[in-house]
């Protein structure tokens, strides 16, 4: 799945009309094929060009792709894609794509506000979701036992770190009881 020797994980497209990215592996090709095909089509709805994006795959975690708005960047997580291509193809990349294409036209907005909703439904025809749902298992990161009334409830690392800094203390959802290390 990975290249660890030289891969090519990172893409520019150099001009609007050459619009061509270029990568090793060939599911990273196919999302910047896909992501053309979007910007394509988005140009043709709107009947204005925008610039294309850097695409990275070099997320990690359990987010499937990040859009980083004053870089024109699109980054996805290659694992995840890896394990659901279609899903990517067919909701991730306009999800992003819509949030690039939102800050162009409106600026700072909020991340799933009204103008980024309306290009995922007219542009693309999709629902709106603001979160993915695919399977994170495999990406999930180590996680710390917490208990509570209700029984036990895993943190993250990252929660536990602040716990144990003393920088927060978290209640179960359910009991609303403090949560104690297991």
């Amino acid at each position: 799945m990975f290249n660890l020797f030289g891969s090519n994980n990172t893409a520019q497209a150099g001009s609007i009309e050459r619009g061509h990215y270029q990568f090793d592996d060939e599911r990273h090709q196919q999302i910047a094929e896909q992501v053309l095909d979007c910007y394509r089509q988005a140009e043709a709805q709107l009947q204005r060009t925008f610039p294309r994006p850097e695409i990275q795959f070099t997320l990690r975690g359990k987010s499937a792709g990040t859009a980083h708005l004053q870089l024109n960047l699109l980054r996805f997580n290659a694992t995840l894609l890896f394990e659901n291509h279609q899903t990517f193809i067919d909701q991730v990349v306009p999800h992003e794509i819509c949030h690039l294409l939102a800050y162009r036209l409106y600026g700072k907005v909020k991340p799933h506000g009204k103008e980024w909703q309306a290009l995922m439904i007219e542009i693309y025809q999709l629902e709106p979701a603001t979160t993915h749902t695919l399977n994170t298992e495999s990406v999930a990161g180590k996680t710390f036992d917490y208990l509570c009334d209700c029984g036990s409830i895993p943190l993250s690392v990252r929660r536990h770190n602040k716990v144990i800094r003393g920088e927060t203390q978290y209640r179960c959802r359910r009991c609303k009881q403090a949560l104690k290390r297991a």
